[in-house]
């Protein structure tokens, strides 16, 4: 028995003095307010109601019961409304600042058609973490080592200029004897100014014999975007952002690379029905999706951990050798505990 439905509406025929009348402010058929007061006359044993032919009156028993129930019914009412409003609660969701504009803007009006609302804040990597630790949003996308990730994206370098080569080494960027000229750059975003990113990259430089001034943090996307439009440098980058901002992308020839993304709520929330429900449209918000980047940067990128042919120009007086590769690979490998943010 629906007792909640049952109570509803015998508070409303008693109020009204009949069944027709408070069936119908109850929002029910007459039929159905008449089977519910008397499956609680059942359930009772006792009648609530002395019927006459134009009037409900309530009987003795049923006037003692009328106060409790219509505090059910009260609470009830109050237990939907908090239920609605719990429902319509944004979620502060805080964001990497890699998204485009128009992929937030899709996720955000994806999240209403599940019934979601969602409050964005545009956070770097630290703060995103420190939000989520004060509690100051529900839910936070943080970066993460890829063996944590529920979202990966290849990373690797992207220039103004095709390089003619389907991965770029690192090496190639050896200044050698008698160069004349500014060293080549890489260029590091805020998103990927992290342990689990920054760390490998530095080794790499380190083993590979390049000038500590080669491998640069930027401040911000728009300043590390503008020197590799602009000149020689790198970037590195997902596909999809080479994409939009009209840079070439490929893969990194000595060590594969990729952002990893995790969905951590505060300590009040369940960030699993956000995944389950929206898990597809943060995917393609993140980059992880590389169907909209050219089909040559998609080669690329579905190339990345596997072997290749290229051909590198030699560099300081030759060409690094495969045995020469596979010791700094073993160099830059990174320990047991790398890339645990805390």
């Amino acid at each position: 028995m629906d007792l909640v439905g049952a109570c509803r509406a015998f508070v409303s025929v008693s109020e009204r003095g009949s069944f027709t009348v408070g069936a119908a402010a109850a929002r029910m058929s007459q039929s159905v307010a008449s089977r519910r007061v008397a499956a609680l006359e059942e359930r009772f044993g006792e009648p609530l109601f002395e019927r006459t032919s134009r009037r409900a009156v309530l009987t003795p028993f049923g006037r003692d019961l009328l106060p409790t129930a219509r505090q059910l019914v009260q609470a009830a009412d109050v237990l939907l409304s908090e239920a609605e409003a719990a429902h319509r609660k944004p979620w502060r969701l805080a964001v990497p600042g890699i998204c485009p504009t128009a992929a937030l803007a899709r996720l955000v009006a994806e999240a209403r058609e599940h019934g979601v609302t969602l409050d964005l804040r545009v956070a770097p990597p630290a703060q995103r973490r420190e939000l989520i630790h004060a509690q100051q949003v529900r839910a936070a996308l943080l970066a993460v080592p890829a063996d944590e990730a529920v979202w990966s994206v290849p990373l690797g370098l992207a220039t103004a200029r095709d390089p003619g080569v389907r991965r770029v080494y690192l090496e190639t960027l050896r200044l050698g004897r008698g160069t004349t000229g500014p060293a080549r750059r890489v260029w590091i975003q805020p998103e990927d100014d992290v342990p689990h990113i920054r760390d490998p990259l530095t080794r790499l430089r380190d083993a590979l014999g390049l000038r500590p001034a080669q491998l640069v943090a930027a401040a911000d996307l728009t300043s590390a975007a503008a020197e590799a439009l602009g000149g020689h440098d790198l970037l590195l980058c997902s596909p999809a952002q080479a994409a939009e901002l009209g840079l070439v992308w490929r893969p990194i020839g000595e060590l594969a690379l990729s952002r990893g993304f995790a969905l951590t709520a505060a300590a009040d929330g369940n960030p699993r029905h956000l995944r389950a429900r929206l898990g597809e449209a943060i995917g393609r918000c993140l980059g992880a999706d590389v169907q909209a980047v050219p089909a040559d940067t998609r080669a690329a990128a579905r190339d990345t951990g596997t072997a290749t042919a290229d051909v590198r120009p030699d560099t300081a007086g030759g060409r690094t050798t495969a045995p020469e590769i596979q010791t700094i690979r073993a160099r830059i490998r990174p320990t047991a505990a790398e890339g645990k943010t805390t």
